[in-house]
């Protein structure tokens, strides 16, 4: 164990990889489709062996494996590990090029979810592969967060913990110990990667009890586990749980919304119970107030249409933008079937910049979901209201609430220097796109959905979807490059190009 714990970081990650590529083609060759059996298993052997000789070879060699050089190793993975993945997902579907291969492992690696395929497109093999790269990315995230991005205060952590962002904390381990940052990598997975698979298994289960058919229901289970919206069937409209399945996903997309389950860092109250959690609390006004302004436009647009008294038809409302509101403030994407019944009944066009903003907001940290993250607009608006209650007493003194002094401090400022980084990077992939000759609505949609990890967007945001796989190659390139920056942050890739701002 301790001989695989010496090993590149980038090494194991390909390993796992070609490993995984060994579940579709199990899949593929019980259901007797044998070429995409070959397709997958063959790619699989062949990264196996290779892995095996090079980490051999290496694995007599000491390595610097320091947070940071596992930070490094961390951007590789999202950029360079598709190229292995994309191999037998290229093989497979056969009638397409190889970047469009690349571009969907990228996007469900990093739990984005967009594709440029259509669903009845793809064999159950090469679906199943699509839903096991997006949960192993989810996965990647949770080890990662705790692993290697709490320790350097990044990904959330640097706006309550006591180190600036890119420095290992005082009482953390000395981050150019090799041994103390792998064991720390193992404890952390052991910890974790029972949960995660138990409660995949969990949805799993739950959903074929409620109908789905067993492809689907693992696809799903994965997706909400990961926050990937990755479907086999085009999402909610195509299952056959119907409503029990849409209040399952419901329940387990809670998991996106606090980041306690991985690691206390940030959480500082005396009363550590989830309701006491910020991001949890946010997370749940949200899911209120969002569905609520919604339903109240659609009841009193129904007035306009004579159908004030369609009761059947408000519930049915209201569950769908509950629902939806939750997806998309997850990053998820799943749309509740209801969510059109909704805008029928109320005869509201898509609202696709409620959707746009849930998104930049998303989830907590230190969670699978992507975007500004929950803290960090928690930090802003206490920010602001400490701003508003000086103006009117500037000689008061500032409450302690449910974070520390250090949050409402120099916690917002890093939080508020975070949103404008996130404001910059969108700009400027918009300003990319529409230099490609992409229209500012889609450029707008396409950068938010990209850099908020969030694919079903480019979906949904508008009444046209925009048809990705007419996109020029540099477009995809540059959708790639924004969907790397959204899953690994603006503030780590800073740490990564200019380390020695950061060096103690």
């Amino acid at each position: 164990m301790n001989r695989l714990l010496a090993l590149p970081f980038f090494l194991l990650l390909a390993g796992i990889a070609c490993a995984a590529m060994v579940i579709p083609a199990a899949f593929a060759l019980a259901i007797e489709d044998f070429r995409d059996a070959r397709a997958f298993l063959y790619p699989g052997v062949v990264g196996l062996v290779l892995c095996t000789m090079i980490g051999i070879a290496v694995g007599t060699r000491p390595h610097n494996q320091s947070a940071f050089r596992q930070l490094l190793s961390l951007l590789a993975a999202f950029a360079v590990l598709p190229l292995i993945l994309a191999v037998p997902f290229y093989g497979a579907v056969r009638n397409t090029s190889f970047l469009n291969a690349y571009f969907e492992m990228l996007s469900c690696l990093t739990t984005t979810g967009a594709t440029l395929f259509e669903a009845a497109r793809l064999s159950g093999p090469e679906h199943l592969w699509r839903a096991l790269v997006g949960w192993m990315g989810g996965l990647l995230m949770w080890i990662s967060a705790a692993a290697i991005l709490a320790p350097l205060t990044l990904g959330g952590f640097e706006v309550t913990a006591s180190g600036e962002p890119g420095q290992s904390t005082p009482n953390g381990e000395s981050r150019h110990n090799v041994s103390e940052v792998a064991r720390r990598l193992s404890r952390t997975t052991s910890a974790l990667f029972p949960v995660y698979a138990g409660l995949t298994l969990t949805v799993w289960i739950l959903l074929l009890m409620a109908g789905d058919a067993p492809l689907v229901a693992i696809s799903h289970a994965m997706s909400v586990m990961a926050t990937s919206g990755i479907s086999p069937v085009g999402g909610m409209a195509g299952t056959s749980s119907g409503f029990a399945g849409e209040v399952i996903l419901f329940c387990f997309m809670f998991f996106a919304l606090s980041r306690l389950t991985f690691s206390g860092d940030t959480n500082h109250a005396s009363r550590n119970r989830l309701f006491y959690d910020p991001e949890f609390r946010m997370g749940l006004a949200l899911v209120v107030l969002v569905p609520s302004i919604l339903f109240l436009r659609h009841w009193l647009a129904s007035f306009e249409v004579g159908d004030e008294e369609n009761l059947i038809a408000a519930l049915h409302a209201l569950w769908g933008a509950i629902f939806t509101t939750l997806s998309f403030l997850t990053t998820t994407g799943f749309v509740s079937v209801d969510w059109a019944t909704a805008q029928g009944w109320s005869g509201l066009a898509t609202p696709g910049l409620i959707l746009m903003a849930l998104a930049v907001i998303g989830g907590g940290v230190a969670t699978t979901a992507g975007g500004v993250k929950l803290l960090r607009v928690f930090l802003l608006y206490l920010n602001g209201v400490r701003e508003l209650e000086k103006l009117i007493h500037p000689n008061s003194i500032g409450r302690s609430g449910l974070l520390s002094v250090r949050v409402r401090r120099e916690g917002a400022f890093i939080a508020w220097v975070f949103f404008m980084l996130f404001a910059l990077v969108l700009a400027a992939t918009t300003l990319a796109f529409t230099a490609l000759n992409v229209d500012f609505e889609s450029s707008m949609i396409l950068a938010i959905a990209t850099l908020s990890n969030t694919g079903p967007l480019i979906v949904f945001a508008d009444e046209v979807a925009l048809n990705l796989v007419a996109l020029a190659p540099e477009t995809k390139l540059i959708m790639c490059l924004a969907m790397v920056l959204g899953r690994l942050e603006m503030l780590a890739l800073i740490v990564i190009l200019t380390p020695e701002l950061w060096s103690e």
